[in-house]
């Protein structure tokens, strides 16, 4: 659609019913990815993040160990409604997004950096972030529908074992994304002077 940066962050919302519908092809999308890993900054340059990136039979396996993972947990009475919202909003997309970052890169900028070692963890979250707002907001931009879903730590496993993904990546969040199969919705907004302060104007 190639909005303004402006248009494409107002654009951005959660679409939590989608279809398996692309308006782009996947070397679109995966370029795509390969721009936000490129040229997201991250805290000492640490480029700590790590994105995989889920399609076809690859998708629908992800939630349907979802579904498997939250079974073990999850009362009898309260899986229909939970494995009816997968179902619709996010197996029925095109695609997801697992958001991870590595360990190992912050655990060796903790050792070279000591005074700072406390705040690595949280600068890595600031990282991941980043990477699945951008990501989130390229997306809408494409056509897609999105919203963020966070069944860690319950799927870490299953996941991890399923795709061999490295045990020094840590799941931070997932995306499924697709054409969206509901109207945008309305969002609300508390007001801007009691969120932003400005002084010196």
């Amino acid at each position: 659609m190639k909005r303004s940066f402006q248009e494409a962050l107002v654009n951005r919302r959660s679409y939590y019913r989608l279809s398996d519908k692309s308006p782009v092809s996947d070397k679109k999308i995966i370029e795509m990815l390969n721009l936000a890993i490129l040229h997201v900054p991250s805290a000492f340059n640490s480029q700590s993040s790590r994105m995989v990136l889920l399609f076809g039979e690859h998708h629908r396996r992800l939630w349907d160990i979802v579904k498997m993972e939250l079974k073990k947990i999850v009362s009898p009475e309260s899986i229909k409604n939970t494995e009816r919202k997968i179902d619709n909003g996010f197996r029925s997309g095109y695609g997801t997004v697992l958001f991870y970052e590595d360990k190992t890169t912050v655990k060796q900028l903790q050792d070279e950096n000591p005074i700072y070692s406390e705040r690595f963890p949280t600068w890595s979250q600031q990282t991941s972030a980043m990477h699945q707002f951008a990501v989130w907001t390229m997306l809408e931009d494409m056509g897609f529908g999105a919203s963020l879903q966070h069944y860690n730590p319950i799927i870490d496993c299953a996941v991890r074992k399923e795709w061999n993904i490295s045990g020094t990546w840590e799941l931070i969040a997932q995306m499924p994304f697709g054409s969206p199969a509901e109207d945008m919705l309305h969002k609300t907004f508390l007001p801007e002077e009691e969120r932003v302060l400005v002084f010196g104007k």
